[in-house]
């Protein structure tokens, strides 16, 4: 057969790059200038075995759901159906102690050591320097044109108790969301929470989005998705320095 010509053999070169740009991952060969080559056997699909199959975990107890809307007991009804006219602290201190006494010290509900840990809040404002209750934020997160209450308890250098209060329209001071966690970032946007965590993986963090179910009376996760550790470059602490 009559060599080709240069040119025309560069473009035939061409095309057949661009075929196999375009063929499926999955397929067995690959192209060249004479056409398609069998790059043997690339290895059998194996479907995924589920493990312990017949154990399954028991149901929570009612009302020992963490993630559950619950009225926090023994606070007085905010005034205008204004969460500012109730202290935060007041609110964190009421929750953390009902749940604590609910869920008997399981650490279902709330870390045990969270209330020892509230112990060190004074009087002041804001509960003096040795309180571990983050500063509140006011933002509405549930559309209704009010702010919620959102505020952590660090339980110590590393995990914290998230949470987020609303008011009904009866007055009472309700929790719309409890989340036990390491809280390398908490990001709220409109209607949405957003809470970032780090992994195993010391180049990826989780971000749960939560966002507010009107039907459930909860901030529900509507999405679970892996983003990029902060680097050094950004000024931020690094994923790494955070499961430290």
């Amino acid at each position: 057969m009559r060599p080709l010509p240069r040119h025309r053999g560069r473009r035939r070169r061409a095309a057949a790059v661009l075929l196999l740009a375009a063929a499926p991952a999955a397929a067995a060969g690959c192209a060249d200038v004479e056409g398609l080559r069998d790059d043997g056997d690339l290895g059998t699909v194996h479907a995924p075995q589920t493990l312990w199959k017949g154990i399954h975990p028991d149901p929570p107890d009612p009302g020992r759901q963490p993630g559950a809307a619950a009225v926090v007991p023994g606070l007085p009804k905010a005034a205008d159906l204004d969460i500012r006219s109730v202290d935060p602290l007041d609110i964190v201190r009421a929750d953390i102690t009902a749940a604590a006494e609910q869920d008997g010290g399981t650490g279902r509900l709330v870390d045990p050591r969270a209330v020892q840990r509230l112990a060190l809040c004074t009087q002041a404002v804001d509960g003096g320097p040795f309180c571990p209750v983050r500063p509140p934020v006011l933002h509405d997160v549930t559309g209704n044109g009010r702010d919620e209450l959102i505020t952590a308890l660090d339980v110590d250098g590393r995990v914290s108790e998230l949470r987020v209060y609303t008011v009904r329209d009866d007055g009472s001071i309700t929790r719309i969301l409890s989340r036990r966690g390491v809280l390398e970032g908490v990001e709220v946007a409109a209607e949405h929470l957003a809470v970032r965590e780090p992994t195993s993986n010391p180049e990826k963090v989780s971000v749960s989005d939560y966002v507010w179910d009107p039907e459930a009376g909860i901030m529900n996760l509507s999405e679970l998705t892996l983003d990029e550790c902060p680097t050094l470059k950004t000024g931020s602490v690094p994923c790494a320095a955070v499961r430290g």
